[in-house]
């Protein structure tokens, strides 16, 4: 093997691990990107999911008064 072979040699091996490493880099910035944004969408969904449970409890106690009897009576009150 020549001189110049071995240098050509040297040369590609060394810009292909430095491309290879700059990819992984690259890599895992994006890992680090979809966790944080995974995190951001799991809060929000969290919030979102309290706020059903919360809007389903006032729904439960709306339809409580209005199938109270009491309350049709007074309807039927005001209706006079």
């Amino acid at each position: 093997m020549s001189g110049t072979t071995m240098v050509v040699l040297i040369v590609f091996i060394s810009v292909g691990f430095g491309v290879m490493y700059d990819m992984y880099q690259k890599y895992l910035k994006f890992k680090e990107r979809t966790l944080h944004l995974n995190q951001k969408n799991n809060d929000e969904n969290a919030a979102l999911q309290a706020q059903v449970k919360e809007l389903t409890e006032r729904v439960q106690v709306l339809e409580k008064i209005v199938t109270d009897e009491g309350y049709n009576v007074q309807k039927e009150i005001n209706n006079l």
